[in-house]
């Protein structure tokens, strides 16, 4: 098991260091640095050696400045190639980093709908921001191009270390058994602690989004002592995994400052004796030290960038596991409807969300070119299910379903969006401006065209009322603005994209009397001329429609023109007719 774990552990590591392969000649040079800085580390205890034991022997002045001005220059190479080697790591790191955020925020839009309605969106925002920048340390001066740069650095100085006296280098590694020991337990702990903290931290975030978007029902259910108490919770199990790998540091640390400093003890009892009885001289004893030093601190180091390292390995498995997330990817055609008429038409169509329960079932209906057709039902009864089969943002199991006699499934996805306009009840503004969210940041639709669509649905003068005009700001989901003016917003989006087919979905039943005569003049508008899908609460919104269909547990019970349904007696759709109307007489 162990060993399967190492190979899968190798196998992730061998991947992220793939995501380097558009930049390898920064890769390669970093490497060449590594090397060619690997044995300048050695040269300043090199150079106070020969200063030491040219002093006991020597006494002409120019002996000195030679290696001082030798130490100075080492010095100032070490330096700027120190600080070239930092830059260009950090650099690779941000631009594997940079790349792959991009590539995994587009893969997550190809991603079916139905994977965004069971992932939480906290969990997606800590793939995509959180593990990508974690899974970066790996090229960075913490992670695996400074392990690299450490380990050159390591030989290069046991080398000189042995080259200068064997006998004091044997003495300085009797402690490195225990060094490794301390190292090895250090690193296992901290990655079953950092594989802790980052579930954790995932599963927080998804709490907080969830709670945040859901905050209205927060407060008017009266929870908030509740969900506190909840996040309390979660937050306290965070910080406990995260001083685990604290006290992990606290204990590591002391114990290599221990370890290091016995093997100088060891060293300079040997040594003075040595130098005692001139088998060693005074400059060795004295650079040794800085050896030592320059030996152990990089393995010290070493143990904290492995498990960066390990971090990184951890959040990049949960980075991979998304982008090797194959059965989510939406299904896009081949084909595309050059002369799109919009001529809808569904044959015994059965569509499941989970595959198991038939939300519609052996449904059939013709809606022609340029018709409007209006569904009606109660709630659950399919009516938003079958815009979501046209749209292709959910795949029906049997059946038949045709745009122009082209099988939905298989028109390319944005070829087909790209000819359907849809207006939701609840629609979505993001944070911008009124022009942004109008054109969707497609710069090709100029600013007067958005003004005479606005002018063409009545939305013209309203929007000059707000400051700044067309150029005001909206919060996110346009909380600042009405429900009425977001869909009045979302009639001119439409309009200003002209669509072949349009879909409203529930698009007046949120909104008051006076919003939904000045919508229902919009929908009048953007009909004209059009194929339409009306799904409505209110059926007095659907008498222009040319068809009615009435669903109910997912099946079209009733079918027929608006005036033709009404008369037929103890008829579904006169039924929901006389109750609506019934309540509205009750509330009026």
């Amino acid at each position: 098991m162990q060993y399967e774990n190492n190979m899968k552990d190798w196998g992730v590591l061998k991947r992220i260091i793939g995501l380097a392969r558009p930049y390898q000649r920064w890769g390669i040079f970093i490497v060449l640095l590594a090397v060619v800085l690997a044995p300048l580390r050695t040269a300043a205890p090199y150079i106070i050696n020969q200063l030491v034991d040219g002093f006991v022997k020597v006494e002409e002045t120019s002996f000195f400045i030679r290696w001082i001005l030798l130490y100075v220059l080492f010095l100032l190479v070490q330096l700027a190639g120190e600080y070239v080697f930092v830059y260009y790591s950090e650099k690779l790191g941000q631009q594997v980093v940079f790349d792959l955020r991009k590539y995994l925020f587009k893969r997550l839009l190809s991603f079916k709908m139905r994977y965004f309605d069971v992932t939480p969106i906290g969990k997606n925002t800590t793939r995509v921001v959180s593990d990508i920048e974690t899974l970066g340390l790996v090229f960075t001066r913490q992670g695996l191009t400074m392990m690299v740069a450490d380990v050159l650095s390591v030989i290069a100085v046991l080398t000189v270390m042995i080259i200068t006296s064997w006998k004091l280098t044997f003495i300085c590694l009797l402690t490195m058994p225990l060094m490794l020991i301390a190292t090895y337990i250090f690193k296992e702990k901290v990655k079953e602690a950092f594989t802790q903290v980052r579930q954790l931290i995932s599963e927080m975030n998804a709490f907080v989004q969830e709670r945040i978007s859901g905050m209205k029902t927060v407060q008017l259910c009266n929870v908030e002592e509740r969900e506190a108490h909840q996040f309390s919770r979660m937050n306290t199990s965070y910080k406990t995994a995260n001083i685990r790998t604290i006290k992990y540091y606290a204990v590591f640390f002391p114990v290599v400052e221990i370890i290091s400093s016995l093997a100088l003890a060891l060293m300079i009892w040997w040594g003075a004796g040595d130098v005692v009885k001139d088998r060693l001289t005074l400059g060795v004893l004295v650079a040794f030290p800085m050896y030592v030093n320059r030996l152990f601190r990089p393995i010290r180091f070493l143990a904290d960038k492995f498990n960066n390292v390990q971090m990184a390995m951890v959040a990049a498995g949960r980075v991979f596991d998304l982008m090797d997330e194959e059965d989510n990817i939406e299904h896009s055609g081949n084909k595309t409807i050059k002369s799109f008429e919009g001529h809808v038409c569904f044959e015994h169509l059965w569509f499941s969300y989970d595959g198991e329960q038939q939300v519609l079932k052996d449904v059939s209906f013709d809606i022609p070119a340029g018709t409007t057709a209006a569904f009606v039902g109660a709630t659950g009864s399919g009516k938003t299910s079958v815009s979501n089969v046209i749209c292709k943002l959910y795949d029906y199991q049997k059946g038949s379903a045709t745009i122009d006699g082209y099988e939905i499934r298989e028109l390319k996805n944005r070829d087909l969006r790209s000819k359907i306009g849809i207006v939701l009840q609840d629609v979505f503004l993001f944070a911008g401006t009124i022009l942004d969210n109008i054109r969707l940041r497609d710069e090709r639709i100029t600013l007067e065209q958005v003004i005479d669509a606005a002018k063409m649905i009545g939305a013209h003068e309203m929007i000059l009322g707000f400051e700044g005009g067309y150029h005001h700001f909206l919060y996110e989901r346009g909380a600042n603005l009405s429900v009425g003016q977001r869909q009045l917003i979302a009639f001119v989006r439409v309009l200003v994209f002209d669509p072949k087919l349009l879909i409203l979905d529930e698009a007046t039943s949120s909104i008051d009397t006076m919003s939904e005569r000045v919508i229902q003049k919009a929908i009048d508008i953007v009909t004209q001329d059009r194929t339409t899908i009306i799904i409505a609460h209110r059926l007095a919104t659907i008498r222009n429609a040319h068809q009615v269909l009435v669903l109910d547990g997912g099946k079209v019970i009733e079918q027929g023109a608006y005036d033709e349904l009404l008369l037929k007696d103890n008829g579904a759709f006169r039924n929901l007719y006389e109750m609506q109307f019934s309540a509205d007489e009750l509330l009026s």
